[in-house]
């Protein structure tokens, strides 16, 4: 295809560009708890980031990725104007970037599935055809904002009283926590090896089936708990030291299963979520390269580096507002708050690959933080940022579609 390397070019800086709103945004989400209850610093979050997300992102994100993200506009009606998609990819990619530089200048953590779903939706409804859209598909993506924070909220929910119930509202919480700390850590290693082998692992052709996933993860989760169980008992709580102490040392061992916690889910996020930049600019090489449409494009290992490098990118340079806002203006957190938050958070993301629920993973985040708020009380929750985030999430996916429509009327005029 004539001018190829120029268009080369232009989505690999885009695509870059995208990468770089994930880390800064999405990826900051994840990390939010870490930092906010100050299990990590936000240099050990951003070292802890680079190692997870980009392993994620390279080794576990696919040799071959949707043209289309989630299916949700109909490819073949672009056989006869391969250019289009050209066009529209790029604009997505340069849409949706805009979009999360603006949200994450501001705090906002949206999520950047609804970005790119906007941006491809309204490239696709003005440069081919209202038809063209997949809107079953839409509709069931818009309705993750109800889903993905009412399921984990409710979970968070549950899993921070019974660590309040259990330990924290007793006299000897060191003493309660050596008895039931073991099973936290059964659910957490369990829950996370099913995220790892479902969202993480899936891309590499490691298709277990559900009977065996659930066993290595069983098994695995029985043996952290096992090791676990006989670290904390050698924890020896010193009589003479204040109650106080007895709670610190508590909320450090929580702290340690928050950390392991997120290091899970920051590789899972890294292999899946990094399709929302690389797919597109796959989708850009392959019609560049051969000139045709396809439902599928190959992945070639460059752009893989350049995915996992923009994202740690990102959250190096932009990721600390949207670290703020989670981490620290919703709700106080404390590592056995942030624990649960991200608990929570990963057995959302099981329930919803088992059942085929559509979520993101960042109103996951946000609703299961909204949640061990609410176990303290509505008053620990500043409704107001809790008001603006919501806002940002309604706006996500319109923002996404003006902005596309706008740069794709700009290529197609422009571009050769």
């Amino acid at each position: 295809m004539d001018y190829a390397v120029w268009y080369l070019i232009l989505a690999g800086a885009f695509g870059l560009f995208m990468a770089w709103g994930i880390g800064a945004n999405d990826v900051a989400n994840a990390m939010a708890t870490s930092v906010g209850s100050k299990a990590l610093t936000i240099k050990q979050a951003i070292l802890v980031a680079a190692i997870f997300e980009f392993s994620g992102a390279v080794l576990a994100g696919g040799e071959v990725t949707s043209t289309i993200r989630k299916g949700i506009v109909d490819v073949g009606l672009l056989g006869d104007e391969p250019e289009l998609l050209i066009y529209g990819m790029l604009a997505a990619l340069l849409a949706a970037g805009t979009w999360l530089l603006i949200a994450s200048q501001r705090g906002w953590p949206v999520s950047t599935t609804h970005s790119i779903v906007g941006a491809i939706v309204g490239f696709a409804a003005v440069g081919i055809g209202i038809e063209a859209v997949q809107w079953g598909q839409v509709g069931a993506i818009v309705s993750s904002w109800v889903v993905s924070p009412l399921v984990a909220g409710t979970i968070a929910y549950l899993i921070y009283r019974s660590v309040q119930w259990l330990i924290l509202r007793h006299d000897d919480p060191l003493v309660r926590a050596k008895r039931y700390v073991p099973v936290y850590m059964f659910l957490a290693a369990f829950t996370i090896t099913l995220v790892t082998i479902l969202k993480g692992l899936k891309h590499v052709g490691l298709d277990l089936g559900t009977q065996q996933s659930y066993i290595l993860a069983t098994a695995i989760a029985v043996g952290i708990a096992s090791i676990g169980g006989v670290v904390i008992r050698r924890v020896q709580p010193d009589p003479a030291a204040e109650q106080d102490q007895h709670y610190i040392t508590v909320e450090r061992v929580f702290g340690i299963l928050m950390v392991v916690t997120a290091c899970g889910m920051a590789f899972a996020h890294g292999s899946n979520d990094v399709a929302n930049a690389i797919g597109p600019l796959a989708a850009v090489v392959s019609v560049a390269q051969s000139g045709q449409v396809g439902s599928q494009a190959a992945i070639a290992s460059w752009i893989l580096l350049l995915g996992g490098a923009g994202i740690v990118i990102g959250l190096a340079t932009f990721g600390r507002h949207v670290i703020a806002t989670v981490g620290r203006k919703i709700t106080h957190l404390t590592p056995s708050r942030g624990f649960a938050a991200e608990l929570a958070a990963a057995t959302t993301i099981v329930i919803a690959s088992g059942t085929g629920i559509p979520i993101s993973t960042t109103h996951t985040l946000v609703g299961a933080v909204l949640g061990v708020g609410m176990a303290r009380g509505i008053e620990a929750i500043d409704l107001r940022v809790v008001g603006q985030i919501f806002v940002s999430w309604l706006v996500t996916i319109p923002a996404g579609a003006i902005l596309a429509i706008i740069f794709f009327f700009g290529f197609r005029t422009f571009l050769p």
